[in-house]
């Protein structure tokens, strides 16, 4: 019975029958349609035909090479020989024995035939209508099994691409980078479509709209570009997604909320980040610890100068500083992935492992429930080899321990290590053989559960676990440690009461068609998606008072992602589908014709083994912003079908780009204008400044000339800069010269008699110099008194009394000789 866990073990299962019910057989096998070829899907018995065991999948030749049976017709036979030499490279045909015969039975879907079940019989004896009926009931078997599966696939593409194009709009929101967006896309498309297996995806962005400006329509010739391309390793869609929950739990709760990667050591390390946070007196901090016991002094640190932590993630060290954990219960995720394995492996064998650190004890409580899980089983679990954090590390530690050990199974423990499992077991020919159960659901993930690389994954629910984190850090710094603990879980029964306190979030077991045990891979991702909406809808907590938290989470290592400038000529794919508006496939096989085969960066793919490029123009309201290029080693690979999803994902790419450069636009014109403002604020700083100088002329005598309109603001300066010098210099006289005002009306002059009684109260007498007649006209006309101010028409006659009031005189000298008074 087949239970949508693991389609591999099935199609074996049936092709295996389909060998047992023919007398005499010794080989059986499964060809299915792939694209344009063929390609064996199960087979048993051919190690006496080949020198080593037929690679699964593993290619059958062109599926046009003869036609596939008729879905009525059923079953047909053909001479081994014949067919062997046709449809099995390496065959060594002598070893067939003398009229050996293959009985092939359609193996239909939709009502096509997509296939053959083909079964060797020793020789060409009629097969009795008992068992002709018996291998198209098989085939039939097989048939279903197959169109199940395409019908979950189908379902979870659906889903995905939804995921991706809300990602897409979620990255918009958060103001993402180019870097940031071609990788969802890049990845995005890579997970989304199998069958094309892109081996590069590159974003070629014109340099005007990087910058935020309006490219234009029309190319018109060579043009200045960036090229952003995205290298085949394991993707951050897990931290991103942990990164995306905090983010919206803070702004949901109006707090202002920093989000950083840490690594484990270094300037950028999550010590470093938390050492920053305390000492600029954040309010809370949140980490996912790579290291806990490494980070605990830290932690403890934090607490000591007020400040709660939570980590998320991975749960910090027994005794820990830390208020609560928030994530996963680990024992219990092993504990689910090591009973799917027992169910992938009913007769047991060698399980290799792998965790990314041995430090975080995260990774090393899955491995604890998962040994408990397969305790008493036939199943060996290996020691578990640590990669830490690094893809290209776990990559080469799979390869190792599936060359040197007889591997039945693995399991990946941390997010990166099961797509290492799945590409060493692609590597090695065993795709679907070796039984993979992995953890967590980054795209790579996705990719491997659809094609059955992967069998089964739990995932931990990261997005909500930060989500939950930020909640639980602004409920302990807004009411309260006290208040805020009240209402966590409390410590386990026998546990210290001031010890750590845990919220599980919770994991499910997701496999790509629904079993007993999981969940479907498309409603998960739907359900996913749905959650994330939701969460962006909610209305904004108005916080009572500011509050600052910060949130660790862990560096990914992006290396590998290649930034650069370039220059976009005429005689380049990129150049042809922004001049044509339109999308271009091209073929690049060997004695292909055409004015696209012959252009350099065409025939220089084709050098490097691609067969298949595709340019697809990204458009905003009719303008081009850039191109999307894709490479694949298969011909062919780009159907109508794959380009037009390919389109629609890029038609979102290009109005999160328009959406990005609009935001930088606006927010460069914002500095731009705030600068302004501060250069004039500046200046009109100086101006004031210099409106009002304080200038001492004599010994108890100043001159405070006063330059354009006096206004409440103005006053208020220029009283209290005449009061200081008054104090500082102890002056008696003040000429207040009045020739450079803008007007003397009668707001004026009441401000002018207000500096007149406040120097009075300081022991000074104002005297108004430099009134002109046409000020004297006015002021008379208006009715203006200014009481017993003494004025002068002149700032010299107005000295002259001042030199009267303090003892002093004018003393007037010509030239040498000439007399003096």
């Amino acid at each position: 019975m087949s239970t949508g866990l693991d389609l591999v073990a099935a199609l074996r299962r049936i092709v295996q029958e389909a060998t047992d019910s023919v007398p005499g057989a010794q080989r059986g096998s499964l060809l299915i349609e792939d694209g344009d070829r063929l390609v064996y899907r199960a087979a048993v018995g051919f190690d006496g035909l080949l020198d080593g065991p037929l690679r699964i999948p593993s290619d059958a030749g062109p599926a046009g090479a003869a036609p596939l049976l008729d879905p009525g017709g059923g079953a047909q036979v053909v001479a081994a020989a014949a067919w062997y030499g046709a449809r099995l490279r390496g065959a060594a045909l002598e070893r067939l024995p003398q009229g050996a015969v293959v009985v092939l039975a359609p193996v239909c879907m939709h009502g096509r035939s997509i296939g053959v079940l083909a079964v060797e019989q020793p020789a060409a004896d009629p097969l009795p209508a008992e068992r002709c009926d018996l291998l198209l009931a098989l085939a039939a078997s097989a048939s279903a099994a197959l169109e199940r599966r395409e019908l979950y696939d189908d379902k979870a593409r659906s889903a995905h691409e939804n995921r991706v194009l809300e990602e897409v709009l979620n990255a918009v929101a958060a103001q993402a980078s180019p870097h940031q967006l071609v990788e969802i896309i890049a990845i995005g498309i890579k997970s989304i479509q199998l069958r094309p297996q892109w081996s590069a995806v590159e974003l070629v962005l014109l340099e005007d709209a990087a910058r935020g400006g309006a490219p234009a329509s029309d190319p018109g010739g060579a043009r200045d570009v960036r090229r952003y391309r995205v290298p085949p390793r394991t993707p951050t869609s897990y931290w991103n997604n942990v990164r995306d929950g905090a983010l919206v739990a803070g702004r949901n709760l109006d707090i202002d909320l920093t989000f950083r990667f840490g690594g484990a050591g270094g300037e950028g390390s999550q010590s470093a980040l938390l050492d920053e946070g305390i000492r600029r007196g954040v309010h809370g901090i949140a980490v996912a610890p790579i290291d806990p016991a490494g980070l605990e002094p830290m932690i403890r640190r934090a607490r000591e100068a007020g400040i709660p932590v939570v980590t998320l993630d991975a749960p910090p060290v027994e005794g820990s500083g830390a208020l609560a954990y928030v994530g996963t219960d680990n024992v219990a995720a092993g504990r689910l992935a090591g009973e799917m394995m027992a169910r992938l492996l009913p007769n047991g064998g060698a399980v290799g492992t792998q965790v990314a650190s041995l430090r975080a004890s995260n990774g090393n409580e899955r491995l604890a429930g998962f040994g408990a899980a397969v305790a008493g089983t036939a199943i060996a679990v290996q020691p578990p080899s640590e990669n830490a954090y690094d893809a290209s590390i776990a990559l080469q530690l799979t390869l190792e321990a599936l060359r040197t050990g007889d591997l039945a199974g693995a399991f990946g423990a941390c997010a990166e290590n099961g797509p290492a499992w799945g590409a060493a077991a692609r590597a090695m020919g065993r795709e679907g053989d070796l039984k993979i159960v992995a953890f967590d659901l980054v795209p790579e993930t996705i990719a491997m559960l659809r094609e059955g690389t992967i069998h089964a994954t739990v995932v931990q629910r990261e997005y909500d676990m930060a989500y939950r984190a930020v909640e639980v850090l602004h409920d302990l710094v807004s009411r309260g440690v006290d208040a805020a603990l009240a209402e966590l879980p409390a410590p386990r029964q026998g546990e210290d009461p001031r010890a750590t306190r845990f919220i599980d979030t919770g994991a499910d077991v997701v496999t790509l068609e629904r079993t007993p045990w999981s969940r479907p891979l498309a409603e998960h991702l739907t359900l996913e998606t749905a959650r994330k909406t939701a969460n962006r809808r909610r209305g904004l907590a108005r916080a009572v008072r500011p509050i600052e938290l910060l949130a660790v989470g862990v560096d990914a290592k992006a290396e590998g992602f290649v930034k650069e400038s370039a220059r976009l000529t005429p005689d380049s794919l990129a150049w042809r589908v922004l001049s044509a508006g339109r999308s271009l496939i091209v073929d690049a096989v060997d004695g292909a014709e055409g004015e696209l085969h012959r252009l350099p960066d065409v025939v220089e793919a084709r050098r490097k083994g691609t067969l298949t490029l595709v340019g697809v123009p990204l458009l905003a309201r009719g303008v081009a912003l850039g191109v999307l290029v894709l490479c694949s080693e298969r011909h062919a690979a780009c159907s109508a079908e794959d380009l037009t999803q390919i389109e629609r994902i890029t038609d979102t790419l290009a109005v999160a780009l328009e959406n990005a450069q609009l935001l930088q636009r606006i927010t460069e014109r914002t500095q731009e204008l705030e600068r302004a403002n501060d250069r004039q604020a500046a200046l009109l700083g100086t101006i004031q400044e210099l409106s009002s100088p304080v200038v001492p002329i004599a010994p108890n005598i100043v001159v405070m000339p006063i330059i354009g309109a006096m206004d409440a603001q103005r006053t208020g300066r220029f009283l209290e800069s005449m009061l200081r010098e008054i104090a500082e210099r102890r002056a008696r006289v003040v000429l207040i010269d009045v020739i450079g005002m803008a007007v003397v009306d009668a707001v004026a002059a009441d401000h002018l008699m207000s500096a007149a009684r406040a120097a009075r109260l300081l022991g000074a007498e104002v005297v108004l110099v430099g009134i002109t007649p046409a000020t004297a006209q006015l002021m008379v006309q208006q009715g203006l008194d200014l009481g017993c101010v003494v004025t002068r028409s002149t700032l010299e006659l107005g000295f002259a009394y001042a030199l009267s009031q303090t003892g002093g005189r004018l003393v007037y000298s010509r030239s040498s000789g000439a007399r003096r008074s």
